[in-house]
């Protein structure tokens, strides 16, 4: 499984409007994300709106066109976009800053024991 990290950044404004809309995701974008391989996905927010979301897939490619092909995640984003500084016409869930990993702990364990 390949470990997704990635940032972007809520207008200051929309914090808590951002923050209710995902206490009531639609039941079809949850079912989506699932099918498409998004898989221990989650989203953590400051207090000045910067975002970081993980999840975990076989192909970061694979489960964003899964996505991109799906009626219910056109409508999430579209309604999802306007909360977001510079995304330059992007959509969210492609227009992300996806992050470098540079620790992980089982990683480390696993080579400190094949050592």
């Amino acid at each position: 499984m390949r470990r997704v990290c990635f940032q972007l950044q809520v207008k200051p404004d929309r914090l808590e409007e951002y923050t209710e809309r995902h206490t009531q995701v639609w039941p079809q974008m949850l079912r989506a994300l699932k099918d498409a391989g998004w898989h221990n996905y989650s989203l953590f927010m400051r207090p000045d709106g910067l975002l970081i979301g993980y999840f975990e897939t076989e192909s970061l490619e694979a489960a964003q066109a899964a996505m991109e092909a799906t009626e219910v995640n056109d409508r999430w984003q579209a309604q999802m976009a306007e909360f977001f500084v510079e995304l330059d016409g992007a959509r969210p869930d492609t227009g992300f800053v996806e992050l470098t990993e540079v620790f992980h702990l089982e990683d480390q364990l696993n080579l400190a024991e094949e050592n």
